[in-house]
């Protein structure tokens, strides 16, 4: 199922295939807990060649400086594989706070998608560890951004929570690691991580929102029913 907009406004495509769309925009938040401490938890999500080892189908290409990276990622739908390719950078950081803002921009390398990211983070202190808050504004263009509005971002906070699960197991697995004197496993360079499987996400998205239906139903099956005298 696809909704359809006209450049940026809403509009049916009727009974013709959707054209590209051009800026699809969507905001989604995340907040994750951390047993660990957060000073520590702040320079690992600031570390950007760590980071992005948890992000499904991304790897980096080249660092250009502390704050700005090169870096790919390929999208699979059935058997197409996209690639795209752009740039991260850290735009704006405050230790104090231990707050930071990131950006990113990526092109299709053999189409005119396109996509722009802005990502705000803020790690707190709590009595067991941190909390980790973060803000994302999305911004979509091409044949992805054909997907509704409702699509996209449950499917771009399926994929952020999967990261935050693996950047939570990774600050966590750390301490306990260098305590036992075992190494923590880390890829080779010049190992290439799998393509995001988009369907697999679109699916298993589409399975939460069809359990929710049937939980919002059965909640209201359950209050219409009066009880017998």
């Amino acid at each position: 199922m696809m909704d359809c907009v006209k450049t940026g406004v809403g509009g049916s495509c009727a009974d013709r295939p959707c054209p590209a769309v051009e800026g699809r925009v969507v905001h989604f938040q995340n907040s994750f807990d951390v047993e660990a401490d957060p000073d520590a938890v702040y320079r690992f999500l600031l570390d950007v060649t760590e980071v992005v080892t948890c992000v499904p189908g991304a790897e980096l290409t080249e660092v250009l400086d502390g704050d700005t990276y090169n870096g790919r990622m390929k999208v699979k739908v059935g058997a197409i594989v996209t690639s795209y390719k752009g740039t991260a950078s850290i735009v704006d950081r405050d230790e104090t706070t231990r707050s930071a803002t990131l950006k990113a921009q990526g092109r299709e390398t053999t189409g005119a998608g396109a996509a722009t990211m802005e990502a705000s983070l803020r790690v707190a202190s709590t009595e067991n560890g941190s909390t980790v808050s973060i803000g994302t504004d999305l911004t979509i263009t091409g044949r992805v951004a054909q997907f509704g509005r409702g699509v996209i971002e449950d499917v771009s906070k399926h994929l952020v929570d999967q990261m935050a699960n693996c950047i939570k197991q990774k600050i966590e697995q750390a301490p306990a690691a260098a305590g036992s004197g075992e190494s923590v496993q880390v890829p080779a360079a010049d190992s290439e991580p799998p393509p995001l499987n988009l369907l697999a996400v679109l699916f298993s998205v589409l399975r939460k929102r069809i359990a929710r239906i049937f939980r919002r139903r059965d909640a209201s099956g359950r209050a219409d029913v009066k009880p017998g005298p």
